[in-house]
């Protein structure tokens, strides 16, 4: 299983933070043109997926699969969005999410008072333990060779 990257949006769809961990194919855009895409796919499928579901989605957490990679979303409450893209048989994935912005974000962006929240996050301390956090999941350590 791999994790590919993850991507870290406030309320209003700004890129706060980015991490790649195994990424053979880069888009050809730029980070920014790239984060803008994620976004807006990201608002349409919750959007339709949101009208269309048979069961009521407040769980926070959505998944979109293709052939070749996973698409999770683990939306907060106060609406930040962590999108982790993955392969298709990582496992895990919700906890690992739930667990990077408890055990991470919280930790070291929201009780760090030099932080400010509706800024991109510069803390290398935040993407160390990130880093940590992702590297440890059994999604990560059971990747291919």
């Amino acid at each position: 299983m791999t994790i590919y990257n993850l991507y870290l949006f406030d309320r209003d769809g700004q890129l706060l933070h980015y991490a790649e961990w195994t990424r053979n194919k880069q888009s050809g855009m730029t980070r920014e043109e790239e984060a803008k895409l994620m976004y807006g796919m990201i608002f349409s499928i919750k959007s339709f997926v949101t009208k269309v579901s048979p069961v009521d989605l407040r769980e926070g957490y959505l998944t979109y699969t293709t052939n070749k990679y996973r698409l999770n979303l683990y939306e907060t409450p106060s609406r930040l969005k962590f999108i982790l893209n993955t392969d298709v048989h990582a496992q895990g994935i919700k906890e690992l999410l739930h667990q990077i912005y408890t055990q991470v974000y919280v930790e070291y962006i929201v009780c760090n008072p030099l932080c400010q929240l509706s800024k991109p996050i510069e803390s290398e301390l935040y993407a160390a333990k990130l880093d940590e956090v992702v590297k440890q999941s059994p999604a990560y350590a059971s990747r291919p060779a």
